[in-house]
This record gives C-alpha cells, structure tokens and sequence, in this order.
C-alpha cells in the first residue's frame, strides 16, 4: 500500500490496492496509529529485539533542536599527494555501491589503501642518494611520498572529527527549550525499544553513527548501556563476550536476584569520536558531549602530541576492509550473532542501506523464517532501500515505513512506538474489565506494554 498526503491537513490518501482501506478513504494519522502501534507493540515484545541506527537519527536530532539541516561530511579539496588519482578511485567506489558522489569517508579509505600500497612499494625500492641521469624513468621517492601521504590522512581525519564535534556542538549551544523538547523526543524513542520485561533478551542498539548522540539520550533516560568496554578511567575494549549484566534484590528475598529493567547492550559499527587506540589496546576516552575539538584531548592522550591516526573512526568500506580488523571483527561477530537467531527482530531507523557489509548480515537474517526487519526511513532517495527489500526475496518478512511522515521523530514518537514504559496497571485492569465482560474503551487506540 502506498499512501500520498491529501490537503494541508496532514491526512493521507490510498494510492494503488489495499486490502483494508478504499482508493476514496481519508486516512488520518490516527487510523494508522490503530492499525501500525499494535503491530509495533508485537513486534517489540519478540524473544530477540535489535536496533539498528544510522545517520538518519542524528540528522533529526541536529534538525529538530537547530531548525538548520547538518551540514554533512564534506570534501577534502585540496589533497596535496595524488589528489586526481585518489578522487578518481573514490568517486569509482562511490558509484560501485549506489551512492551520487564520494565524500569524507571514501577519500580517507582511499587513502588508507594508498598507504598500504606505498608501504610495499617502500620496503623493496627505498629513495636512492641521489636522482637517476635523465632520461631514465621518472624519479620516485616512495618514503617522501609515504610520509606526505601519512600527514594527509591526519589531515582528513582531524577535519572529519571537526565535522563530527560540531554536529554535537550546535546541539548542545541550541536554544533551550528547542534542546529540551529534542532530547525529550529522543529519551521517549529510546526507551520505547528498551521498555521490555527483564525476563525477555536485553534490547542490543547497533548504530553506524560517530557521535555520542545516543549515549548522551541514554544517560538522560537512566538508560544503562552495556558494551565492550570495561574500567571507569579509561575503559579498554575487551574481545570477551561476557554475558555482563545488571540484576538487583528484591526486598526480604535473599540469594535471588533479578534482572533490571532499562539496560539495553550497545554496539558502534563504526567506531565512535571518543576511542583511540594506544599501545595496542582501544580505549574511550572522556570526550565531554559537545566538545568544541577532540585535540586537547588527543595530546593528553599522546603525551602533548595530539596523533589523528589513533582515532578509531572508520569509514565505512565497500570492500569490507574494516570488518577484518580490530575491533571490527568484534563489532561485526555481535551484529551476526544477535540478529541471526530464530524469534528476532531488527528494527532500523535512518539507516540508508548503503553498507554492504551490514546488508549481507540482514540478508542472512531473513533465512531464518521466524525473524522480521521493520524499516523506518525519511526517505530513499537512491533507491538501496526498495533495492534490498526487492534483493532479498522475503518481502513477507519486512514491514516498511517509509516518507517524511513516518520518517519524522516527533511524528514517530507521538503515533507509532510503543508507549515507553512497562504499565502492568493498565494491562492488568483491562484484563480485569475483559473478564467482566466490559471492554476498556478508554485504552483503546493508547500505546502498549507487553504483550
């Protein structure tokens, strides 16, 4: 079904067949509430339930609490070391997987590759005293370029974590009530995936995203995070999969303990603004939300050195290079093993399916017939969304929500997500009228719990 907006009164009309709504019907955005809440709250209560964020949520956050639409990665245009060659290939790699042009991310995997192939070419072929005599070939000193190349990397990625920082800063300097009301919005989106009984499998949030935005929504919620990295100073990241969790006494019972309700596991693809690698460890470092730069924290780091190279933010890879090193591999191994399991739910939001690495997984996901992959987006413009449902061959197994009106945070909060709390109350006392034979017309339509 395809719905189209009708007037200036934010109802919609059937566009093509629809098995529960005529082609002349006014759909209001209540009547869909009633008819995608309840299957949201289903879905929300399955055995396994994942979260899989991508950029989509922190331009709605940047855009809902600035009124201005983030700025984006950027282009680095003044490259001083095989610029043409490294902007042909990324714009190569760029159109290989979908997508218009290259951008930040493309041009410093680029020049990671370079790297590579100039370190090989270095070892067997190192600068001679002196230039050949003409007319010998082109002289090339590969250490000179090696090491100009190194600082263009550092280069790119300090002016990607600028970009980074301030996509955080215009957040944090927004005006405040605008500041309040997005994080409000935030904490109510988060806390609707999160608020499962504790006997159910802890909610795991994936996310491709740099920023700490989630982090930052989380902790104003009292949502506790769980993730990979342990210690209070400087918390290394740790390749043991512990099943670490949270679990509390109820009063006057001894030696039972039960599971916390609010923690949720934690996963960044990607890498985030805040770790670092340092002597062959990967740690997080206490990067205040909204920083204005990640240096002076950097030369703390490095010893009144502030090095980029250690800063795990990768881009992402049409060629999966970053899934065969650490931590990747980690990062990548939780995503398969929480969603590749019967009874499982992945629910995406603002992610643009430009990752192949991550498709590959979903795909494999849907052979097992008992999951399902709801998709949220604001809109797909390149068309890799359709792409893949179409690729995928399970259509059955995907619920789609896709345009501005489903897409938008606010309008996505107040309709369609689950209401972001356990209410045993309300359900116990409509199961009660139930009984009675007297339906609780006043619940009706209102958010669910549990199931």
């Amino acid at each position: 079904m395809q719905l189209d907006t009708h007037g200036d009164n934010g109802n919609f009309k059937v566009v093509g067949h629809c098995d529960w709504a005529k082609a002349e019907d006014e759909i209001t955005p209540d009547f869909l509430r009633s008819r995608i809440e309840p299957w949201l709250t289903a879905l929300f209560q399955s055995e396994h339930l994942n979260l899989l964020v991508g950029a989509g949520l922190s331009s709605a956050v940047q855009q809902s609490a600035t009124g201005k639409p983030p700025l984006g990665m950027g282009w680095i245009k003044d490259l001083k070391v095989c610029k043409l060659e490294i902007d042909a290939y990324v714009n190569k790699t760029a159109e290989a997987a979908g997508r218009e042009g290259g951008n930040i991310e493309d041009q410093i995997r680029s020049i990671n590759e370079l790297i590579k192939g100039i370190e090989i070419l270095t070892v067997l072929n190192p600068a001679p005293i002196a230039p050949p005599p003409l007319p010998s070939p082109p002289y090339r000193n590969f250490p000179t370029e090696l090491t100009k190349l190194k600082e263009e990397l550092s280069r790119c990625l300090k002016s990607f974590a600028d970009s980074v920082s301030d996509g955080e800063k215009s957040i944090r300097d927004s005006v405040p009530e605008d500041k309040i009301a997005t994080f409000n919005y935030l904490v109510n989106f988060l806390m609707s995936f999160s608020s499962r009984t504790a006997t159910r499998d802890r909610l795991h949030i994936f996310t491709t995203n740099y920023d700490r935005i989630i982090e930052t929504g989380a902790e104003i919620a009292g949502l506790r995070l769980v993730d990979r990295f342990v210690g209070s100073i400087a918390p290394v990241f740790r390749s043991s999969r512990l099943e670490v969790d949270y679990h509390y006494n109820p009063p006057g019972i001894r030696g039972e303990p039960r599971y916390l309700e609010g923690v949720a596991r934690f996963t960044k693809l990607h890498g985030s603004l805040d770790w670092y690698a340092n002597e062959g460890t990967i740690r997080r470092f206490g990067l205040p939300f909204g920083a204005a730069s990640v240096e002076p924290f950097l030369q703390v780091e490095g010893a009144g050195t502030a090095d980029y190279q250690q800063l795990m933010i990768y881009p992402n890879s049409v060629k999966d290079r970053e899934t065969s090193e650490y931590p990747y591999v980690e990062l990548f191994r939780d995503l398969a093993s929480a969603t590749c399991r019967p009874n499982s739910t992945l629910v995406t939001y603002g992610y643009s399916f430009g990752d192949e690495h991550i498709n590959r997984v979903l795909i494999d996901m849907l052979t097992i017939p008992s999951t399902h992959i709801v998709i949220i987006a604001y809109g797909d413009p390149l068309g890799r969304i359709m792409s893949f449902i179409k690729d995928s061959g399970r259509q059955a197994q995907i619920s789609l929500m896709l345009g501005d009106h489903f897409g938008d945070l606010k309008t996505l909060v107040d309709y369609y997500l689950p209401k972001a709390a356990i209410d045993r109350t309300s359900i116990r006392m409509a199961e009660l009228l139930k009984s009675r034979g007297l339906y609780p017309t006043a619940l009706q339509g209102k958010p669910g719990g549990e199931e």
